[in-house]
C-alpha cells in the first residue's frame, strides 16, 4: 500500500501487463484486476461479427441452414435471417455465441469469408 503523489491511495502492485495485484496485501484474497481497456478490448473481440453477407457465406459454406444455426444459438430462425440481412444485431448473449460460431465456421472454411471486413 502506498500513497501517490496525487494523494491516491494505491493497493497492490501493478505487474509489467498492467494487471493489479492484492496478494501480497491480502494473502487470503487471490484477486487479480487487469487494465480496463484490455476488459473491454476481450469483449469486443470476443463479440466482433463479420459483415452480414460474410456470415451468410460462412453458413453456406457449411451446409448448414439457418434453422440450424438458430437451434444451435437458441434462437428462432427468422432472428438468423435478420442478422444475415444485416437488419438487426443479436443481443450480447446470443453474440457472443453467434461469433464463436462463425469463428469456427471461418478457420474451417477460410475461402468463404477471405476479404470480408469486420462490421463490429
Amino acid at each position: 500500500m502506498s500513497i501517490s503523489n496525487n494523494n491516491t491511495l494505491v493497493l497492490g502492485t501493478e505487474d509489467r501487463q498492467g494487471c493489479v495485484s492484492f496478494q501480497g496485501m491480502f494473502p487470503r484474497v487471490g484477486v487479480v484486476m487487469s487494465d480496463p481497456l484490455r476488459r473491454i478490448d476481450a469483449l469486443v473481440d470476443e463479440g466482433t461479427l463479420p459483415a452480414p453477407q460474410v456470415r451468410q457465406q460462412l453458413r453456406l459454406a457449411a451446409g448448414l441452414t439457418q434453422a440450424e444455426v438458430a437451434d444451435a444459438i437458441g434462437v428462432q430462425r427468422v432472428a438468423v435471417a435478420r442478422w444475415e440481412a444485416g437488419l438487426t444485431q443479436p443481443h450480447r448473449g446470443n453474440r457472443l455465441k453467434y461469433a464463436h460460431l462463425l469463428r469456427k465456421l471461418a478457420a474451417k472454411h477460410p475461402d468463404a469469408a477471405e476479404g470480408a471486413p469486420n462490421e463490429e
